[in-house]
């Protein structure tokens, strides 16, 4: 019984380690801090993004979802990091899952992983090829990233070809969730377009930097759209004097606002 506890307790250090390692590699998650007041930040992300893990399933107990678009208002709001971090999070917890950058006109995944970027989503489409055939290695076990390859002259008309609407189906078979980033809501019509295809959608606000009038015209977009709403994440909030984490906050469905 003793030998089964350690194990099982060594099997939880090793996965906190994989997930701290992960998180760090990740620049711009939490930065700014060194010693002590480092491995404090450090812990008060994994905490928030294992809080965005477990209410994402709270909020989709009744209905399933698969694919997930994150996005914000405006650009530097933190959506690629939170995708980021989401799909690994999701991944330590022991889904497959698939991060796909749909950002195709200021992708950041491949950056922010050091993965080639110049072989991804828009070479498959426009080659003929599977995505998948590009997909590359995540860094922890059960997370592969499809980057977004070369920037195409007309990203929202790529996007809404019937064979990326076609893709999220066919990933079903290859991964328990599919984590899409994609550009910000109110800059392009890409996101609206992907939001129309993803079973459901999170957007990240910034604390101090995204405007209430932004956060509500971009939620209005998405409702305008039918696009599911899973919930808000807010970014860059400080909480107790901690440095900067992310902290899944909201929910809103069906009309509800609920703090989590």
């Amino acid at each position: 019984m003793n030998t089964s506890n350690e194990a099982i307790r060594g099997a939880l250090e090793q996965a906190r380690a994989r997930a701290a390692q992960a998180i760090q590699s990740l620049r711009g998650a939490v930065g700014g801090v060194t010693g002590a007041g480092e491995r404090a930040s450090r812990s008060a992300a994994e905490e928030a993004y294992r809080m965005l893990r477990t209410n994402l399933g709270f909020a989709t107990l009744e209905h399933k979802c698969h694919s997930i678009l994150v996005t914000s208002p405006n650009p530097d709001e933190g959506k690629t990091v939170t995708a980021a971090n989401l799909a690994i999070m999701l991944a330590l917890a022991g889904e497959r899952v698939l991060l796909v950058d749909c950002d195709l006109r200021k992708p950041g995944i491949a950056r922010l992983f050091d993965l080639d970027g110049d072989r991804g989503l828009t070479n498959a489409l426009l080659g003929g090829h599977y995505p998948l055939d590009f997909a590359q290695q995540g860094p922890v076990e059960g997370l592969e990233i499809l980057t977004s390859g070369s920037s195409p002259p007309n990203p929202t008309e790529l996007l809404g070809m019937q064979e990326v609407r076609d893709l999220w189906d066919r990933f079903r078979g290859s991964y328990d969730r599919v984590i899409i980033d994609s550009p910000p809501l109110l800059a392009v019509a890409d996101a609206l377009v992907l939001a129309t295809q993803a079973d459901g959608v999170i957007l990240v606000v910034s604390a101090g930097q995204t405007r209430a009038e932004a956060a509500l015209e971009a939620r209005g977009l998405l409702e305008k759209a039918n696009a599911r709403i899973l919930g808000v994440v807010m970014n860059k909030a400080v909480v107790s004097g901690q440095a900067r984490y992310y902290k899944y906050y909201r929910r809103v469905s069906e009309g509800e606002h609920v703090r989590l």
